[in-house]
């Protein structure tokens, strides 16, 4: 422990130079946030926030998973991170979960369950803004609540390949139902917002409504044609008069379907050829609206989700074309044969690949989602009172506000 200590001498000794002290930093970036009435007013809504959604989705029927924060594999992320943090237990190295959601596939093996939940703790290390600007989105560990549905449609590999128009009826119904699943889920939360926390609201200047259904969609494609790729987001809130809405159809993690992608003679569907309605994903978008003046804040993505891709050929030719893995599986007798070359995949591929004694596959159709705690809390409550993401967490800690963090 003795380099942490370096490193506050050093971190306290710049202090210093700068006319400062130590004390005066502590003071002025932790405890007097954490007597500021921003941060009570933050937390009362959070609590509401957090035990609506649970009440919905154990009245949805769905099951509590425990959390998972240390696995041989972890989602590989999209998005550039700093590096993944590993501890050494028993000889075998953990990393520590970006998300939970391998573990959610596996939980849904089961074909009694209609689907769990999880407050999943997630560790990102992500990288500082390189123009030093809040971007007020990232903090490196947070709180999402994971959601997995089952889908149960047993749609095999061939008539993926061979049936093309059944199987985009299907996830089309499917897609609509994941809509509408998680729409009714934030009309819960924000209704219990405005029915338990108005008091609150009011003291940090912005108001909610609780959003009418459907809530305005967006097609990925057809926004970036229009706006480009940057702030996408915040540029299409600014079009849309409804404080939640949705962009479709968006290129991002390997697990999220994209339909057609593995052609009947076996070849796949070119990157440059995957539009938005291929693609089976969805983001929810929000933001504030500030009291005195009716305006609204930036919008920002709080809630990211899919179809989930589900058979075993077209989770490997992800996995191979994102080069998450160098080389597909080898399975003989029950052995993995390559086992060495897959890292920590090798467990995970193992029970994908496995049926039941029917010849059904174990792994489940699913839909799912997070919904990050601390990002929806900035996203609604932006405003007078709330400047960036450090303002309605305790601990957070915002890769773009501090060198160092000392809680």
């Amino acid at each position: 422990m003795a380099f942490i200590g370096e490193d506050l001498f050093h971190f306290q000794a710049s202090i210093r130079e700068e006319g400062s002290t130590f004390e005066d930093f502590i003071r002025a970036n932790y405890v007097e946030k954490w007597v500021n009435e921003n941060l009570y007013h933050a937390m009362r809504i959070r609590t509401t926030f957090v035990a609506a959604i649970h009440n919905y989705l154990v009245n949805e029927d769905l099951l509590n998973l425990e959390r998972v924060e240390m696995s041989p594999v972890t989602d590989p992320l999209a998005h550039d991170v700093e590096h993944v943090p590993t501890i050494h237990y028993k000889g075998m190295p953990y990393v520590a979960t970006h998300s939970m959601i391998y573990s959610k596939f596996l939980a849904c093996f089961n074909p009694r369950l209609k689907g769990i939940f999880v407050d999943s703790p997630n560790i990102r290390l992500e990288i500082e803004s390189p123009q030093r600007k809040q971007r007020g989105k990232y903090l490196i560990d947070f709180s999402q609540i994971d959601i997995e549905v089952r889908r149960n449609r047993g749609i095999g590999f061939e008539d993926y390949k061979s049936k093309p128009d059944k199987v985009k009826k299907i996830l089309r119904d499917d897609f609509e139902k994941a809509i509408d699943f998680f729409e009714r889920m934030v009309c819960a939360a924000i209704g219990a917002i405005i029915e338990k926390n108005d008091d609150d609201l009011k003291a940090l200047g912005v108001a909610l409504d609780v959003p009418g259904r459907p809530f305005p969609r967006v097609q990925h494609d057809a926004a970036v044609k229009k706006h480009g790729k940057v702030d996408i987001d915040a540029k299409i809130g600014e079009e849309i008069s409804s404080q939640f809405f949705w962009i479709t159809g968006l290129m991002r993690e390997n697990y999220d379907l994209i339909y057609p992608y593995i052609l009947p003679d076996g070849s796949k569907v070119p990157l440059a050829k995957f539009t938005s309605d291929m693609i089976y994903n969805y983001d929810i978008c929000a933001k504030s609206r500030v009291r005195k003046t009716g305006k609204f804040t930036p919008a920002l993505e709080i809630l990211s989700g899919a179809i989930r891709e589900w058979l075993y050929e077209a989770i490997i030719e992800r996995l191979l074309d994102n080069r998450i893995i160098s080389e597909a599986p080898v399975f003989e007798d029950g052995l993995l044969k390559n086992i060495s070359n897959l890292d920590g995949y090798g467990p995970f591929l193992t029970a994908v690949s496995m049926k039941d004694g029917k010849g059904m596959p174990y792994f489940p159709e699913t839909f799912g989602a997070g919904i990050g705690v601390e990002r929806s809390l900035y996203a609604m409550l932006k405003g007078p009172k709330i400047e960036k993401i450090d303002d309605i967490t305790c601990f957070g800690k915002n890769p773009d506000s501090f060198p160092i963090f000392l809680f």
